[in-house]
């Protein structure tokens, strides 16, 4: 009993220095299955502060066992397929999903995607039943094209609006309205849902009682990188990652290791090269977008990141 005691002892020590130090001890909540995870959404998934967190979070804890992560969000657009009159001062309508996620999915060949729309889907208007329908049949649409692909599909609720800093009275409510449906789709479809809207009200409402200037979002829309990370713990939460639930931040969520700074910067470069190459060659409607390195230049480039990366968890 006494060497039983001990060996369980021991293996529980293991696993708290594996989720410290990344030795890769620890079993990451993604089955061996899923290999490549595709992020794609509008505005805040392109920015990627919070598909960066993800990254380096399993790049650290498991870095024998991390997916790929692919960013594909595209600023501007809807899942609904709308556009208000006069978007982007009258240079172009909102880029619509429909229009590239077939060339999407057959390119980056998920296993796994995590979609997030909302915050542009209802226009910055009141509430309307037919641009909440075209949301609804807009989700209900690329739920069904994702399966069909042969992936698994992962809905995140809208970001949170910020009335304070973004103007639009009302359009908290809708964005609301939105997650509310989205999370009941849980029980009515059996979806898979993570919830980071209400996190992050929760995060803002109890921080502006402190101070009351305080902000997510400078704009009321685009997070910051506490509002990234807010995002990002809320999803790794929702995988079952519940060591982070008390982290203030990224670092904080690696753990006390010599070089977490450098490897958050290693992931960050990785994420911004690929994100463009991924995004150009799968092609879109959005103007102004930058011009991403020829993919398989954009990988060979990345090749020489992650062999740092790789040393840094030896």
């Amino acid at each position: 009993m006494a060497i039983r005691h001990l060996v369980t002892q021991i293996t529980y020590l293991l696993l708290l220095v594996s989720q410290v130090c990344g030795l890769g001890y620890a079993q990451s909540p993604f089955p061996a299955t899923i290999r490549r995870v595709v992020f794609i959404g509008n505005s805040i998934t392109y920015a990627g502060g919070y598909v960066v967190d993800i990254d380096a979070y399993f790049t650290a804890h498991y870095p024998q066992q991390a997916p790929e992560f692919i960013n594909v969000g595209l600023p501007s657009e809807t899942v609904s397929g709308l556009s208000e009159e006069g978007h982007a001062g009258g240079k172009f309508p909102r880029p619509d999903l429909h229009t590239r996620l077939a060339r999407v999915l057959k390119l980056t060949k998920p296993d796994l995607v995590f979609a997030c729309y909302g915050m542009n889907d209802g226009l910055y208007l009141p509430f309307d039943e037919s641009r909440f329908q075209k949301f609804k049949d807009g989700l209900n649409w690329l739920h069904q094209e994702v399966i069909n692909s042969g992936a698994k599909i992962i809905h995140l609720t809208p970001p949170l609006f910020d009335e304070l800093n973004g103007g639009h009275p009302g359009y908290a409510a809708v964005l609301d309205r939105y997650t509310d449906w989205l999370l009941d789709q849980k029980t009515a479809a059996a979806w898979d849902v993570i919830d980071i809207h209400y996190p992050m009200k929760q995060y803002l409402d109890a921080h502006r009682k402190v101070d009351s200037s305080f902000a997510l979002a400078d704009d009321g829309v685009h997070p910051g990188a506490v509002g990234h990370w807010v995002m990002a713990r809320s999803i790794l939460l929702g995988l079952g990652e519940k060591t982070v639930a008390k982290a203030p931040s990224l670092a904080a969520a690696i753990g006390p290791i010599s070089n977490a700074a450098q490897l958050i910067s290693l992931v960050t470069e990785r994420q911004n090269i690929m994100k463009d190459a991924w995004l150009t060659t799968a092609g879109h409607d959005r103007p102004g977008m930058k011009t991403g390195l020829p993919l398989e230049e954009a990988k060979t480039k990345v090749a020489g990141i992650d062999a740092q990366i790789k040393a840094l968890s030896q």
